[in-house]
């Protein structure tokens, strides 16, 4: 087998790219499920600026990070497009959106507590997100499940995350281990299923080719060294300036904790960050995580967001010497830093050598599990994000290890379940695309929003 060839470095220019990732961050609502559906229509499917295959592999490694993997897997994506410079560029500009629209939101709530204009504005959004979803389901489904065997494993963790309750950091590693035990007894597990790779002209970035940038311990060594600089800067100057006993010491490091236990996604530790908000800081009212989260929800950028809303509202009720508006947005912007700079961390560390490693059939036979568990997880976060958003109710079924969340069918949203019919039909039927679908969507939930609000 000859070896890959080596890509270059800006496989396009960097201002093209820097376009396309702020149109991609325009788009990411619905949690990682929809972020993900985002980029592999246009990365993969419209642009064919990445293959399918090397798009599923830097899923699967983001996966396996703590944080979320959706803005990891742009920024790898980035590093892959134009190296450390297009790294920084997807990296940002996925969350920018979100962490401007968050600050406002924010600050509309601690001024007036009433988001009605903007709830009705965001209705039609989440309905719509349901049919991004499932699209991504079946696409993902379709090109990087090429073997039953694989189809099997991701029905399993399905059905493992959604009747069973088992954490996603034990499905995900399981997978791994059966992909891993699956690709020595079937040769072919890794191939990709047919119809998967001749969608359309070749992609930039093959799925043979490699990065020009070579793992190197010195590099590593300096990568880590500024990362750690940059990560704790904004929380050691607070310290300085301000004291070690200051609002913006505390979050910033308990933010940047939390920062690199995430596995799992958000979800996985918004109950522990709320009950410290609560209990222990004081930085929240009980019952204000659930808000900031519906706040989280209808933003573009990943859910771990809401972190800043902590931030923003413990800051502006405890100040210390600092005008209660300045603090609360120095405190959200300190949080977001620490709690999104580990992200570029571990891609730009981690990233070379895992590019050197795709040749290896035992790894790739792994991350094929891995990434069947994907498909997996997409499902089940589809499921969630259904029933929290076309159901104002739902009840818990636990019986042995049995553990369901079932509808309340007499809290059926009809609004909801209306523009979710709506959005499937403008995706699956119409061919709209994402951006146009969300745009429909949520003037219509603006229209309906506004009316059962007079």
């Amino acid at each position: 087998m000859p070896a890959p060839e080596e890509s270059t470095r800006d496989v396009i220019p960097l201002r093209v790219a820097a376009r396309a990732w702020f149109a991609i961050s325009l788009q990411t609502f619905g949690g990682p499920a929809g972020q993900i559906a985002v980029m592999q229509r246009t990365l993969v499917d419209e642009k064919r600026w990445i293959g399918q295959q090397r798009f599923l592999f830097a899923l699967s490694y983001c996966t396996l990070l703590p944080g979320p993997e959706a803005q990891q897997l742009a920024t790898y994506v980035g590093w892959l497009l134009n190296g450390v410079r297009g790294a920084l560029v997807a990296g940002l500009l996925f969350i920018l959106p979100g962490v401007v629209a968050l600050l406002v939101l924010s600050g509309v709530y601690v001024a007036f507590g009433d988001t009605t204009l903007v709830e009705s504005l965001f209705l039609g959004l989440a309905p719509a997100v349901i049919a991004i979803v499932v699209q991504a389901v079946v696409r993902v489904g379709r090109k990087g499940l090429g073997h039953p065997a694989l189809v099997a494993l991701a029905v399993v963790s399905f059905v493992a995350l959604t009747f069973f309750g088992v954490p996603f950091p034990a499905v995900v590693l399981a997978s791994g281990v059966i992909g891993w035990a699956l690709g020595r007894r079937i040769p072919t597990l890794t191939h990709p299923p047919k119809g998967a790779v001749d969608d359309g002209p070749p992609p930039l970035i093959s799925d043979d080719a490699l990065h020009t940038e070579r793992p190197s311990g010195r590099r590593a060594a300096l990568t880590l060294a500024i990362g750690l600089v940059v990560w704790f800067a904004p929380v050691a100057g607070a310290a300085l300036l301000l004291g070690r006993s200051s609002i913006f010491v505390d979050q910033g490091v308990f933010f940047s904790g939390a920062a690199v236990v995430t596995f799992g996604g958000a979800y996985a530790v918004l109950a522990y960050v709320a009950q410290q908000a609560v209990e222990v800081y004081g930085w929240l009212a009980p019952g204000e995580m659930v808000r900031g989260l519906a706040l989280a929800e209808t933003t573009p950028g990943p859910l771990i967001m809401v972190v800043q809303f902590v931030a923003f509202v413990g800051a502006y009720r405890a100040p210390g010497d600092l005008d209660p508006w300045a603090a609360a947005v120095l405190a959200a912007l300190i949080t977001t830093w620490v709690t999104f700079v580990p992200c570029f961390l571990f891609i730009l560390l981690g990233a070379p050598y895992v590019e050197r490693l795709r040749g290896n059939r035992d790894l790739a036979a792994a991350l094929a599990g891995i990434t069947a568990a994907v498909v997996g997880v997409i499902a089940s976060l589809a499921v969630f994000f259904a029933l929290h958003t076309l159901f104002d109710e739902t009840l818990t079924v636990t019986t042995g290890p049995l553990d369901l969340e079932l509808p309340v069918l007499g809290s059926l949203d009809l609004a909801a379940f209306a523009i979710s019919v709506l959005g499937c039909a403008l995706v699956f039927w119409r061919k709209w695309s994402v951006l146009r679908t969300l745009g429909a969507c949520a003037l219509t939930g603006l229209v309906i929003g506004l009316a059962l609000a007079a």
